[in-house]
């Protein structure tokens, strides 16, 4: 016998290393008949290796878990791969932290090779723990396969696809502006880049125009915006958030309609400090609207400055260093007191001299977006700086061709407008870090050198290889002496004189110090992760992969990026259907932060209530893009997994045991043949849902099934049977039972693996053995002809008359205790044998005191229709009319308050334009719910008016 309750703390573990032990999470052997439909592969979005679970982790590999134990139990080969990311500065930052807490040399003094070794060390120890967690929840992946993306065969598929790019001149250096972050002094994406919204100033400068030049600038307008007054200037107003980014300007720009700057452009002015002359040119950039309508260009610092720049041809000149200090390299003019300063002290020291020399006309308050550092948490610096590019552009194009053909899908599809857009409008790619930790680029820096090896002043070299020693066989052969790899670069014996009559020996490389962004790597994730570049049985057998689960936030930052690859590589998309899951909010809608406090552990979930609630829970509220969830949610369905344990408990008490050679398609008992078309439908609802992407109501048709089908009616209509003398129905009703149950749980299997793998284990000791784990059982696929009409009119009709009589006695508060008697008015034939054959369940299951067939309603009755007959349930005397009227119109008069209290909420345009999104959502729900509850009510009180009036 199930003990009374199912305890995960004590299953789960032993569960999940059955399955392990199993073998079953890795792909079935193949088969000689085995075609491309037989094959089902998914690639894990690798969590970095510093991560622990989180909720969006929960979601979404949940969601992958469903896919593969379904595809699994289906009969297909089945890969889900998982593997973590080496998460460059996620990791690079922890260990730095740790090496400082233990009291140990900074990373700069230790050196690379020996911090590397620390970060590996570091791996070794802790770098397993997102790993385990996702064992906690279930994952079935193919633990065999695990990779990692700085591990041997990624790193050589890494060099591979970075050699080849810059042969095909898709790989490029470039001088560009990037997202720089001072405290790291690396570049990082825009993933990377938080934006922050905080208190700030416009300064408002006055640059003086050069040569004398002066200008009538409008101060008064008439109503229609007319210039009705002027004033000469000879000077132009810029207003800037970053008065230190002034010392690198190199224009002022205004917009080319402006009629108050038409004169000015072609001109100059002297940019103050520096003294040097600027031009001011025309561009659309400028707003005539917003401040003076002039805007000071510095190209070298940021990304809209850099456009104007060069579409003006302006020079970009850095004023900062890789600390964000203030540095002279590129503008001498820069006066010493400021060389040296931190940006900020810089910007003080700026506004301070503005005051005090008069250019300063205005300090605006403001409250504006200023990127930082999601991991460093510093102010971003745009900063030019020499790094290594991919023309995504040229990349992009097969990607979007892919999608646009239907090769790949989103699901929803309305994620595609993500992808075209950011495809169609995709700059060039920066993918070099300024890093230790992560893919080393394979690029190694000679002296400059003309094409006969002849040295040449200019940059320096550059030889891109997969080995040292293909990159000095290269060097060898354009510098035409023996080649070194070296901490610098240079020539053997000195640098060269001249170029004509210099003689040298050697020539010395130094290996690129920078890393690829994570990003690169992760790009290649779902072949190199196969063997690619070998010809590999995993790549020949399961590339293309079938899905991709993952979030709408990285579609650009990774899944473009594996169609880019994957189509340039291995000629066909990465992957046939893209299914992006939401993104999990608290109850109230807002984003979960610890700030907040608002945050659900999914951990913390697991140990108290066990995995199988949350990843129903996960399942049944993915359907929307912002899933609101809450920790009641989740004991909810805990409760859910309960009622399925008690229903199983309740079989084994009733002696519903699986019978070996039973044949469901033979049964005669009207409840058997209905829950076996039920059970049919049920079936069909799951398997297209789970096909669909659709998990949500995958997980909604299992929870109506099992608890409103199964456990309300089937087992209820089956007491009487268990408990009668018919011991052939009885044995028939047992035997289906118990089939019934194991149906079940294989449906439920995908969402719920570990109750279901429990009760599989528990009921199988009765009966034959088991074939098979659960997980590795047969998915149901049940024929049409286990639906029986007859069956489903008959049952459907007393589900409906039970319902109504249920429905009505909670409207006019009948109390529990109370079985009024009811009566059918003139009912037909079917339904007169219906009610006789039914009799003892209407009674028992509508509480009802006796059954009458009347020709006309009773008094102090209230009538309804079922099944299209008339029913009357005789309340007189057993509710007091007069107090069930005042509690109906007491209720109404409060709902009708809610109603008018949400609508002059809604009515108002401030409340509707201004509050958060959620809450006027909440308030448009909290207005369906009351405006749906007068309406019940107000019915339950035209019944009562019916009733007194009879």
């Amino acid at each position: 016998m199930l003990e009374k309750t199912f305890e995960p703390q004590a299953a789960e573990p032993r569960l999940y290393a059955q399955w392990e032990e199993s073998g079953l999470f890795a792909p079935r052997a193949a088969k000689p008949t085995d075609g491309a439909a037989d094959a089902y592969s998914i690639v894990i979005p690798p969590p970095n290796v510093t991560g622990s679970l989180h909720i969006g982790h929960a979601l979404n590999n949940t969601l992958q878990d469903i896919l593969a134990r379904y595809h699994r139990m289906k009969g297909k080969a089945v890969l889900w791969l998982p593997g973590t990311d080496h998460a460059g500065i996620a990791t690079q930052m922890v260990v730095e932290r740790q090496l400082a807490a233990a009291g140990n040399i900074g990373r700069r003094d230790m050196g690379r090779d020996a911090f590397i070794e620390k970060v590996w060390e570091w791996k070794a120890e802790s770098g397993g723990t997102i790993v385990r967690q996702l064992r906690r929840l279930g994952s079935s992946c193919d633990w065999s396969r695990e990779r990692f993306t700085l591990d041997e065969g990624l790193n050589a598929a890494v060099r591979k696809v970075f050699v080849k790019l810059h042969q095909d001149g898709l790989i490029y250096r470039d001088k560009r502006l990037v997202n720089w972050d001072p405290h790291f002094q690396t570049a990082i994406s825009d993933l990377e880049v938080e934006q922050r919204e905080q208190d700030g100033h416009y300064w408002h400068f006055a640059y003086p125009l050069a040569d004398g030049v002066t200008y009538e600038h409008p101060i008064a307008f008439d109503e229609d915006g007319k210039a009705t007054e002027f004033e000469t200037r000879g000077f132009i107003v810029v207003a800037t958030t970053r008065p230190e980014t002034m010392l690198g300007d190199t224009g002022v720009a205004v917009h080319p309609e402006d009629e108050r700057y038409k004169g000015l452009v072609g001109k100059a002015v002297i940019l103050p400090i520096t003294g040097r002359r600027i031009p001011i040119v025309a561009d659309d950039y400028a707003d005539p609207t917003k401040g003076s309508g002039a805007v000071k260009i510095t190209p070298a610092h940021d990304f809209n400055d850099f456009g104007v720049g060069k579409r003006a041809g302006l020079a970009a000149l850095n004023v900062m260093d890789a600390e964000a200090r203030i540095t002279d390299e590129d503008v001498p003019e820069i006066p010493a007191d400021l060389v040296g300063l931190d940006r900020f002290a810089a910007r003080k020291a700026i506004v301070a001299r503005a005051e005090e020399e008069n250019w300063l006309r205005e300090i605006e308050k403001t409250k504006h977006v200023v990127p930082h550092g999601d991991r460093s948490g510093v102010v971003i610096e745009p900063w030019l700086t020499d790094q290594w590019y991919v023309d995504a552009h040229t990349l992009a194009q097969p990607a979007l061709k892919a999608v646009e053909d239907g090769a790949t899908v989103f699901e929803p599809k309305s994620y595609e407008k993500i992808y075209f857009e950011w495809l169609r409008n995709i700059e060039p790619w920066c993918i070099s870090r300024q890093l230790w930790w992560g893919h080393r680029i394979p690029a190694w820096f000679g002296p400059p050198a003309g094409e006969n090896g002849k040295w040449e002043s200019g940059p320096f070299k550059v030889f891109v290889a997969e080995s040292a020693a293909e990159a000095l066989a290269q060097a060898e052969a354009f510098y035409g002496c023996p080649a070194t790899e070296s901490d610098t670069v240079g020539w053997d014996g000195g640098e060269p004189l001249d170029s004509d009559n210099y003689s040298y020996t050697a020539v010395r490389l130094q290996r690129d110090s920078d890393v690829l962004d994570t990003w690169f790597s992760s790009a290649l994730w779902p072949f190199s992760t196969m063997g690619w570049p070998e010809k590999t049985e995993d790549l020949e057998r399961f590339y293309p992969t079938s899905d991709l689960v993952t979030a709408a936030d990285i579609i650009f930052f990774w899944v473009a990026r594996m169609m880019m690859m994957g189509q340039h590589f291995m000629g066909e998309v990465p992957f046939r259907r893209v299914i992006i899951n939401g993104l999990v909010r608290d109850e109230k809608g807002q984003k979960m932060s610890k700030s907040k406090g608002n945050v659900i552990d999914p951990l913390g979930i697991i140990d108290e209530l066990g995995a199988d609630p949350l990843r129903f829970t996960m399942a049944i509220l993915s359907g929307t893009r912002d899933i609101k969830l809450s920790k009641q949610r989740i004991e909810g369905y805990r409760n859910f997994g309960t009622k399925l344990w008690n229903a199983a408990r309740f079989s084994q008490m009733n002696e519903a045991k699986r019978v070996e050679g039973f044949d469901p398609a033979t049964v005669e008992q009207t409840i058997n043949r209905w829950i076996r078309g039920e059970l049919t439908k049920a079936e069909r609802q799951v398997s297209d849902a789970i096909e669909g992407g659709r998990f949500d109501d995958a997980a909604g048709a299992l929870y109506r099934f099992v608890w409103n089908v199964f456990c309300d009616w089937y087992l209820e209509l089956a007491k009487p049977v268990f408990n009668g003398a018919d011991e052939a129905a009885k044995a028939e009703t047992r035997a289906m039972t118990a089939w019934t149950i194991d149906q079940t749980l294989k449906l439920l299997h995908p969402v719920m693996p570990y109750i279901t793998e429990e009760l599989w284990a528990e009921l199988g000791k009765e009966g034959a053995a088991r074939e098979s784990l659960l997980i590795g059982a047969e998915w149901p696929v049940l024929p049409d002809a286990f639906i029986d009409a007859s069956a489903e009119a008959e049952i459907g009709w007393l589900v409906d008359l039970v319902g109504e009589i249920r429905a009505l006695r909670a409207e006019m508060n009948v109390p529990p205790s109370a079985k009024p008697p009811l009566a059918f008015v003139a009912p037909d034939a079917v339904t007169a044998e219906r009610i006789a054959r039914h009799r003892d369940l209407i009674l028992t299951l509508g509480r009802a005191g006796e059954i009458a067939t009347v020709e006309a309603a009773p008094t102090g009755a209230v009538t309804f229709v079922s099944g299209g007959t008339t029913a009357a349930l005789s309340l007189a005397g057993i509710i007091d009319l007069t107090a069930e009227r005042a509690r109906l119109e007491k209720e109404i008069a409060v709902f009708e308050s809610d109603i008018g209290h949400v609508n002059k909420k809604l009515g108002n345009p401030n409340f509707v334009s201004r509050a958060a999104p959620e809450v006027v959502d909440e308030q448009r729900a909290k207005l369906a719910e009351a405006e749906e509850g007068k309406t019940k009510l107000q019915a339950a009180l035209a019944r009562l008016d019916a009733m007194a009036g009879a």
